[in-house]
């Protein structure tokens, strides 16, 4: 069965992602689990939100300059079956390419892209 268009994983962007963490500690419950990111230029770790021993949800931690004047927020990544066919459909549709594709391994395959309305959201071709 193919998870295509299914929403398949939700991340907080932040810039203060430990008084996050806290915050969703006491709110939610949630535990972490640093993981380093893939490329290795980021200067935090992600963090994956887990309850219950379940990985529900990750924190991605926001810095300069690449994100500057990002406000914090909510980023939902879509599952697809191709990501480079995804792409280009959105981009056929409207939509536009913010991030070229790239590989977390053991993740999956992601491009970031705006519909054709502005609204940006992640692509995943899962791992």
């Amino acid at each position: 069965m193919s998870n295509h268009g299914r929403i398949w994983w939700n991340e907080l962007n932040t810039w203060k992602p430990d008084e996050a963490m806290k915050y969703y500690a006491s709110v939610l419950g949630w535990e972490y689990d640093a993981a380093p990111m893939a490329d290795g230029n980021m200067p935090r770790p992600y963090y994956i939100a887990k309850k219950d021993g379940k990985a529900v949800a990750g924190i991605f931690t926001l810095h300069e300059p690449m994100f500057k004047g990002v406000p914090e927020h909510w980023f939902t990544y879509l599952a697809v079956d191709d990501v480079a066919k995804a792409v280009a459909d959105s981009n056929a549709s409207g939509g536009a390419l913010m991030r070229d594709p790239f590989d977390i391994p053991g993740f999956g395959i992601l491009a970031i892209v705006q519909d054709c309305n502005g609204a940006v959201m992640g692509l995943i071709q899962p791992a």
